[in-house]
């Protein structure tokens, strides 16, 4: 690992919680989107993070993405346009609450990365100083 380590594994780390935060919104975004029972529902996202040179301090990379189920649920809505002869609708599978809280760690994630970023570079400066 370089002097400027944890520059990078934290600068790795807010890419990763940057993604994630992206696609925590995008799901809470489509929560409500109804499609007709012919479609397929919106699918959640979730990003896949895995260890980059696992072992030697090289941080996180985002590996992907998988998707939540394109069956969704069904909701009677029989005065809904997209309702088909039997009344149903079709709703992603996801819930709010559970979304909010991945949004949350993933923002409190986010913020404890960029803290580590902060300090690093204090730490750095302070130590340039005493050559002064």
């Amino acid at each position: 690992m370089s002097v400027f380590g944890a520059i990078g594994i934290s600068g790795s780390g807010l890419l990763a919680h940057r993604k994630w935060l992206d696609a925590v919104s995008d799901n809470i975004a489509n929560i409500s989107t109804v499609t007709g029972t012919d479609q397929a529902a919106f699918q959640a996202r979730m990003v896949v993070v895995q260890a980059d040179e696992y072992g030697e301090g090289g941080g996180v990379r985002v590996a992907g993405a998988t998707f939540g189920d394109p069956e969704g649920r069904l909701v009677h809505e029989p005065d809904h346009p997209l309702a088909d002869e039997n009344g149903y609708v079709r709703y992603p599978d996801m819930d709010l609450g559970d979304q909010m809280v991945q949004l949350m760690i993933a923002q409190r994630a986010y913020q404890a990365n960029l803290t580590v970023v902060d300090r690093a570079r204090d730490t750095y400066m302070h130590a340039l100083q005493i050559g002064k």
